[in-house]
């Protein structure tokens, strides 16, 4: 037998559940509604409707915070239910569409979405000015499976048994710094002479760095690391104004006459260009037209 839903019992709407949702997840209201592309007071009057429908109180003002009731936080399971199920029907469908038009959102390294990325999607335009491209620069892994990206360029194969993934290419690196710099402290004939110059790091975690450094018979230490940064493109900045040596791309790098590579015997780094989608995502024309056109120009692009 059958069994009919209540529809009347439902008495929220799911912009109300996404605005609670969003709200327990960002912690608070200005944080969701920048999230969701909101005011904050739209955002505010969605979370005091679901209240009052339900007839509840979910949030409850600490100080200048908001915290969770212990009904918010009986609540918040079920919700995130809803989003999870409403994310798996956005990308369903979103998978399912033939047109070659519509959003497709990238995400990649600032690097790579400053240097390599834009030529790629100017061709892109040309061959399918339907399709709208939203790039987003970021060293942080962009979760596909919960929609933060249709598309990612990443250096780390993904685990999760959902995602698609390319090798690309294993693109080159080498020792890199400025010609000022090294007119300045010299420059070294052998490994040995590394562990006296300064280095710039791209990693904030300076034993783990050193480590890395070290495991490529790179003969330095924390002492050596003068400055570090979390981006790409302030650590190429930093060497180019010859405040150090650097892992950079070879690719990038040679296209820039104020750079010279260090050791140029030294064997070069490679890493890893992956491509990585939704396997859902995959039937979706306009995502695989873009898809392989990144695929077909970075393996041009940053040849191993």
């Amino acid at each position: 037998m059958q069994i009919c839903m209540n529809w009347q019992s439902v008495s929220f709407d799911w912009n109300q559940a996404r605005a609670f949702l969003a709200t327990a997840e960002e912690g608070s209201l200005s944080a969701a509604a920048d999230a969701l592309g909101l005011t904050q007071p739209t955002l505010s009057r969605q979370v005091a409707s679901l209240e009052d429908n339900l007839g509840v109180m979910l949030f409850e003002r600490v100080g200048r915070s908001l915290a969770l009731t212990q009904t918010g936080i009986d609540l918040l399971d079920h919700f995130r239910a809803m989003g999870e199920a409403a994310g798996r029907i956005s990308l369903t469908a979103s998978g399912q569409s033939q047109a070659i038009e519509g959003r497709v959102s990238i995400s990649a390294t600032d690097i790579m979405a400053t240097y390599h990325l834009p030529p790629m999607v100017k061709k892109l335009h040309q061959i399918a000015p339907g399709i709208e491209i939203e790039l987003t620069a970021s060293n942080s892994i962009s979760d596909l499976t919960r929609r933060e990206a249709d598309i990612a360029v990443r250096h780390v194969r993904p685990e999760q048994p959902e995602l698609i993934a390319k090798l690309v290419t294993e693109a080159r690196a080498h020792l890199y710094a400025s010609t000022e710099f090294l007119d300045k402290v010299g420059r070294p004939e052998k490994l040995s002479d590394l562990s006296s110059l300064d280095f710039v790091g791209v990693d904030t975690n300076h034993s783990r760095l050193v480590t890395e450094l070290n495991a490529r018979g790179i003969p330095v230490s924390e002492d050596n690391l003068k400055m570090t940064t979390a981006s790409g493109t302030v650590l190429l900045a930093l060497v180019r104004e010859g405040l150090g040596v650097s892992i950079l791309p070879y690719d990038l790098c040679s296209t820039m006459p104020e750079l010279e590579i260090v050791l140029p015997d030294l064997d070069p780094i490679y890493f890893p260009v992956w491509l990585v989608t939704h396997r859902e995502l995959n039937t979706s024309r306009r995502i695989r037209v873009v898809f392989d056109l990144l695929a077909d120009e970075l393996a041009k692009e940053m040849p191993g």
